[in-house]
């Protein structure tokens, strides 16, 4: 096993100052004309130190590129041998391909369509079934209302740079990210501390404000790839595709960045719907869009994707969750921020210790964040590349109580797959108030009288639930009057937007204005409808509190919301699935999809040995029966040798295959031990449903029927 980086990087060190000071020494004998033993000598020395240098250097070498130094592919070697057989196999194709392709847009194939359709049936069997979610399909244009309230609109961006001459956009993290990545793999003559300060950058970049991320950029010199001119400071670019609604144009909308929006607009008639109680989940499969700067990485980057998204409805005073003890005990690497911070590295920590502690923000979320690690692994992602990173202080959104990524690792490094993430009540209410204070205007200014007239009958809802007290409880309400009479006198048609806005205050704001009122007697006060401020009179408006009783408490729910990049996960599947593994003759590399029967795109192959009719006629009655037992599979009646048509199927990720050569008995082999079992014609359909089906293992198949081997199985 290698040592580790850090310390091969200092023995390098050391072993290069050794170099020089012999060489130097090497030199003086030289120049002092001492004896040849001695110059021989020294020259030994030398050269023995340089083998020495070297071997550190092949070290150092292999644990920087990802190879274990035994032969072994580095992470590049190792992913374009992947993405060549996925793109020659068809899982997925850069989309218009005869036209030169479009960055960031891919198109799936047979096999790959049949992977991502079995990735969200489990996805809907795991959380849906299991949760009792209520799933909704929402439309992908939304209009900008929705947005603008969101937050999206104003605040959905990436950091981007210009090249100064030509003009080409690049996002500004991924320029500081491939400089160092570039340095750490490639040059191996940098210390160990500015290893470990390259480290430390890319483990912090979600944390670094534009400011800080184009100082490094100067800092560290780095120019455009393409003309290695110099770059522009860093600055926002909206990521959402623009539209607009209907043939004037006058109705703005966007292609959605996210299914999210359209469960929270809904939040009132789900509820309705869940019979007014919480907590509940609503979920949603869907397209996405986003208008990446600069796609690249294949499916992990992309401009239209599909997203699995769930949103938790909670009571905030109340975030446990009834069936936590199921994954209580669960142990997998977490990354908490105070490590990331201190440069440390992910370790195992038991789900319920990180609750406990108070490091995951609560039950319902750590809840989560096991059933996603359940999800991940039992789609066959490598639990020891897969870990769950907390955001960092300024990564995390101002309004979210916790959040955490489901990251996986792959050729390109840790990717995040799946997003976990406590987001308060920030996203009913922006919906809530913005309804109230901004749809009118929003419709007013574009001139648009049937958009007006549509989101008024949806706006000034609260999205709000309620609990039932078995005894009125009574409490002190703050109460807010406007005088209408007065505020139409000094308003006159503005009087609605001036009455909407003192009605919408929040508490401070409203005891405020009543404090100033009693010792001014007048208050300016800004009502964004009219987008000015207008001078408020004691006589306008009446604050006070009051105590009433009450039979229920109303609140703003909050949401867990666990986020799913379809896409991200299936190619993380795709490569942790692969391998390779010589031909029985040991002349070639064949390669091999590892995929569990749950998500493989066929579950079975049926080949009559030879051509021959009546192992053909066989091969098509166990056709009929793994059809009417609903598995997938493909039957091959061509003349190719059994051994190619294995490996072709092997390449494919086709966990088992049924060997037709009599009429009575059949093999069966399962894909990665090649080995074989003997059945009968009539039990074959049944067998391998079983084990697709997860009712039994292949062990329990390999105890119970009689093993078969034949010579020119893999020939």
């Amino acid at each position: 096993m290698a040592a580790p980086e850090e310390s091969l990087r200092k023995a390098l060190a050391e072993k290069q100052s050794a170099v020089e000071a012999h060489g130097n020494a090497v030199r003086a004998l030289k120049a002092a004309k001492a004896s040849k033993p001695e110059i021989d000598a020294a020259i030994e020395a030398l050269n023995s130190l340089k083998l020495e240098k070297s071997s550190i250097e092949k070290q150092l070498q292999a644990a920087v590129s990802g190879s274990d130094g035994d032969g072994a592919l580095s992470r590049e070697a190792f992913r374009q041998a992947a993405v060549n057989t996925l793109e020659r196999r068809l899982f997925y194709i850069p989309s218009f391909k005869i036209y030169r392709g479009v960055a960031g847009l891919y198109d799936y194939g047979p096999p790959g369509c049949a992977v991502k359709s079995n990735v969200l049936a489990f996805w809907r069997q795991h959380f849906v079934l299991e949760e009792n979610m209520l799933e909704v399909d929402c439309p992908c244009v939304t209009p900008e209302v929705v947005l603008k309230a969101s937050g999206h609109v104003d605040k959905f961006t990436d950091l981007m740079v210009k090249d100064e001459k030509t003009g080409t956009c690049y996002r500004a993290d991924h320029l500081l990210k491939d400089f160092c990545n570039e340095k750490l793999q490639k040059d191996l003559t940098i210390s160990a501390e500015k290893a470990a300060e390259l480290k430390h950058v890319l483990a912090t970049l979600d944390d670094l404000s534009a400011e800080a991320l184009g100082a490094k950029i100067k800092e560290y010199g780095i120019t455009a790839p393409d003309t290695k001119n110099p770059l522009s400071d860093p600055y926002p670019f909206n990521l959402m595709f623009q539209t607009s609604i209907g043939p004037s144009g006058l109705s703005p909308g966007y292609m959605r960045p996210e299914t999210a929006q359209g469960i929270f607009v809904n939040f009132k008639d789900l509820y309705y719907y869940n019979g007014n109680k919480l907590p509940f989940a609503a979920a949603q499969i869907g397209q996405a869009f986003r208008n990446e700067i600069s796609p690249r990485q294949g499916l992990l980057r992309v401009r239209e994707f599909t997203l699995a998204e769930i949103e938790h409805f909670v009571d905030p005073e109340d975030k446990s969750h009834p069936k936590y003890s199921e994954v209580v005990d669960l142990e997998f690497l977490m990354f908490p921020r105070e490590e990331q911070m201190s440069g440390q590295s992910a370790k195992k920590i038991r789900l319920g210790d990180a609750v406990s502690k108070g490091t995951v923000n609560n039950e319902t979320l750590g809840y989560f964040i096991g059933r996603v690690y359940l999800f991940l692994t039992r789609l066959g992602i490598d639990k020891d590349r897969l870990r769950f990173r907390q955001h960092l202080a300024n990564e995390m959104a101002h309004y979210a109580a916790d959040c955490w990524d489901a990251e996986i690792e792959c050729s390109y490094g840790w990717i995040e797959c799946v997003g976990i993430a406590d987001r308060s009540a920030y996203d009913l209410r922006a919906h809530s108030e913005h309804h109230v204070k901004n749809v009118f205007d929003e419709g007013q200014r574009e001139g648009n009288i049937d958009f007006i007239g549509t989101n008024l009958d949806k706006s000034g809802v609260p999205l709000v639930a309620a609990e039932k007290f078995s005894e009125p409880r009574e409490v002190e309400k703050l109460v807010i009057a406007p005088v209408k009479k007065e505020l139409g006198l000094a308003f006159k048609g503005s009087q609605k937007n001036v009455v909407e806005a003192l009605e919408a205050m929040n508490e401070k704001e409203a005891l405020e204005m009543k404090a100033a009122l009693e010792s001014k007697g007048e208050v300016e006060f800004y009502v964004c409808t009219l987008g000015k401020n207008v001078p408020i009179k004691k006589n306008m408006v009446s604050i006070s509190k009051e105590k009433k009783k009450e039979h229920q408490r109303v609140f703003t729910p909050s949401v867990i919301e666990p986020s799913f990049g379809i896409g991200r996960i299936i190619y993380c599947l795709f490569e942790h699935s692969f391998y390779t593994r010589p031909s029985k003759a040991g002349d070639e590399q064949l390669n091999v999809f590892r995929f569990p029967p749950l998500v493989a795109p066929i579950k079975c192959t049926v080949f009559p040995l030879v051509q021959n009719q009546q192992y053909e006629d066989v091969a098509k009655v166990i056709s009929k029966s793994l059809t009417t037992a609903g598995i997938s599979h493909k039957i091959d009646i061509t003349g190719t040798s059994i051994g190619k048509r294995y490996a072709r199927t092997d390449e494919l990720g086709v966990p088992f295959a049924i060997t037709v050569d009599s009429t009575k008995d059949v093999t069966i082999r399962e894909r990665d031990s090649k080995l074989q079992v003997r059945v009968s014609v009539e039990e074959a359909a049944l067998v391998v449903k079983s084990v697709t089906d997860g009712l039994r293992t292949w062990e329990d198949v390999w105890e119970k029927y009689p093993h078969h081997t034949s010579g020119s199985a893999d020939d």
